[in-house]
């Protein structure tokens, strides 16, 4: 399974430009999965819903199934956050898993950048960044610079870098 990135600051567009890259991959038929990393806590179920009752009641994790999907909540209660391989290893195989987030993980990845946001750039102190993605033009990019409404371009960048491209 290939893995690549999106990295960079909060408000920089990485969700959407995601989305629009997942959509075009998985239009030319190749399988692609996603995982997001946040620093904030989350929770996708919800209070007084069965599966969150189980969750409370102290399970570790919990399954919910239907005909249509399934997910699997883990509670890592006082157990370390496991590592970013170990994350990977959980995920069923596809052609091309796309990362959101896990800017310190050393997996190749571009850098979503806006200006407007006031934040330094990532990839002067990360070599992983292959390239950036930017809704300006950027003076002194050593790296391969796309606009981030340019998804095809950026797609065929991905694909190419990963062995994908047909």
């Amino acid at each position: 399974m290939r893995v690549f990135g999106l990295a960079g600051w909060s408000g920089s567009g990485k969700t959407t430009l995601l989305v629009r890259l997942v959509r075009q991959i998985a239009d030319r038929g190749i399988r692609v999965s996603t995982m997001k990393h946040t620093h904030h806590s989350f929770d996708i179920d919800r209070p007084g819903k069965d599966s969150f009752r189980h969750r409370e009641a102290g399970a570790v994790e919990v399954m919910i199934t239907s005909d249509v999907r399934w997910a699997l909540l883990h509670e890592l209660r006082d157990e370390t956050p496991p590592d970013f391989e170990t994350l990977v290893s959980h995920m069923s195989p596809v052609d091309l898993l796309l990362i959101e987030g896990f800017k310190s993980y050393p997996h190749d990845k571009i850098e979503v950048h806006r200006p407007s946001l006031g934040k330094p750039m990532i990839w002067p102190d990360d070599p992983n960044i292959v390239a950036v993605a930017s809704d300006v033009p950027l003076e002194g990019l050593a790296l391969p610079r796309f606009a981030l409404d340019d998804p095809d371009a950026i797609v065929h960048f991905i694909l190419t870098r990963t062995g994908l491209s047909s």
